[in-house]
């Protein structure tokens, strides 16, 4: 599958039908639905009711993105996420989405909250 088809695809999925999975995923491990909203908000800086007004509005992902503020701390996230290398794509789009599956893929693996909300070292 090509970049453009893939970005494509993300683009026009919704959050609220990504946002049940990560839930599951992170409670089969122990973490909170209040756990997954700090992350999304330190990230977008959607706060809980605007997340529930996104998901019953079936907002898209580049919307999602497109109007998000994103934390000038994201560019800070790296590593391997489905398999690529975060700091490598180029997408943008495909990036944002990656950020936040990276931060949910350190809540589940239990990392604590402090070092998943990066902070700029001084």
């Amino acid at each position: 599958m090509s970049k453009k088809t893939t970005a494509e695809r993300i683009a026009k999925m919704t959050f609220g039908s990504i946002y049940p999975h990560y839930l599951n995923r992170l409670e089969r491990n122990g973490r909170t639905k209040e756990e997954l909203n700090q992350v999304i908000e330190w990230l977008t800086g959607y706060d809980e009711d605007t997340l529930q007004a996104i998901i019953a509005n079936k907002v898209t992902f580049d919307t999602f993105y497109g109007e998000a503020e994103l934390n000038p701390n994201a560019r800070l996230i790296k590593g391997v996420v489905c398999g690529y290398r975060i700091e490598d794509i180029d997408d943008p789009l495909i990036k944002k989405a990656r950020y936040l599956d990276k931060l949910v893929d350190e809540l589940a693996k239990g990392r604590k909250m402090e070092k998943i909300l990066r902070k700029e070292k001084k």
